[in-house]
């Protein structure tokens, strides 16, 4: 099917409501990305899921609306135009969605990702570096987790040091990329758990891509002492968790947090405070690992 995408330009305070009408012009989707992506003026947002977001857009956000049809594209910014929200808004184009092999287009995105410079994350369908001498194997999927993402890299690291030994929770395991990665460097036992049972299947299958061991289940399954548990989710989780991942953690063993920015380092030592003394272990594009010892 060919598509056509009407493109605009708009300031903040005209993004909610430019795209609130564009789906009541039964868009097909919208999208909104910073203007000045790739230039000096570009901005960063971080924002949690179920959290409202920082701010709406960026100074000058460009908003993308595809459509089925180019009259509806066109019949679209000729409803728009003389609205007085669109004021200081702007058309930037129409033009038809280049045809594309949307499988290879996917997966040009996903290259192998350095941890460390003998450590990969690879997908499958590319050769792994000649400099891996230890490599996950993971294509995506519906879990969270391909190594692209900082703080799965900061984790994944943090396991390279060779820290996650003996029984290992991974809290959260999304993809289980990181009960993966224990896995590889020597873990005894690991025990994945999440709340998706999507994830949990995602976990097992590719534990088994990657010829490793380990009880990938729901969070009840979680049980006993640990020597490293592992949370890699978002900061307002993990301070609702911090009594039972606590608890979990056996005396001289490693509480390993991810998900977290910057800015919210003070509430998780806050909230961490009657259980663990948390301190950041290392930084990456805003956000933090932080880790604590029993």
């Amino acid at each position: 099917m060919s598509l056509f995408e009407l493109v605009l330009l708009a300031p903040v305070d005209s993004v909610e409501t430019l795209s609130d009408a564009l789906d009541a012009l039964d868009a097909l989707s919208v999208s909104v990305e910073d203007a000045d992506a790739q230039t000096p003026a570009e901005q960063a947002l971080f924002g949690e899921p179920g959290m409202p977001p920082p701010k709406a857009g960026w100074e000058r956000s460009r908003i993308v609306a595809l459509f089925p049809t180019q009259a509806l594209a066109q019949e679209a910014a000729e409803l728009l135009t003389p609205q007085d929200f669109f004021e200081a808004c702007q058309i930037v184009a129409i033009s038809p969605v280049p045809e594309q092999d949307w499988v290879r287009l996917t997966q040009s995105q996903f290259v192998p990702v350095e941890i460390t410079p003998e450590f990969w994350i690879v997908p499958t369908w590319h050769e792994p570096p000649a400099q891996a001498r230890q490599v996950i194997r993971l294509d995506p999927g519906l879990a969270f987790g391909t190594g692209t993402h900082p703080t799965t890299r900061m984790c994944l690291r943090w396991i390279a040091a060779g820290r996650a030994h003996g029984r290992v929770l991974d809290y959260g395991c999304g993809s289980g990329i990181l009960a993966i990665g224990a896995a590889k460097f020597g873990a005894a036992e690991i025990d994945a758990v999440d709340i998706d049972e999507a994830a949990v299947q995602s976990t097992r299958a590719n534990a088994e891509a990657n010829h490793v061991q380990l009880h990938a289940g729901l969070p009840d399954q979680a049980s006993g002492l640990y020597q490293t548990v592992l949370a890699n989710i978002l900061a307002t989780p993990l301070k609702v968790l911090a009594p039972l991942l606590c608890a979990h953690v056996a005396p001289g063993g490693h509480l390993v947090l991810a998900g977290i920015l910057e800015r919210q380092a003070d509430e998780l030592i806050a909230a961490y405070a009657p259980y663990a003394a948390l301190q950041v272990a290392d930084s990456e594009d805003g956000w933090i690992l932080m880790t604590a010892t029993r």
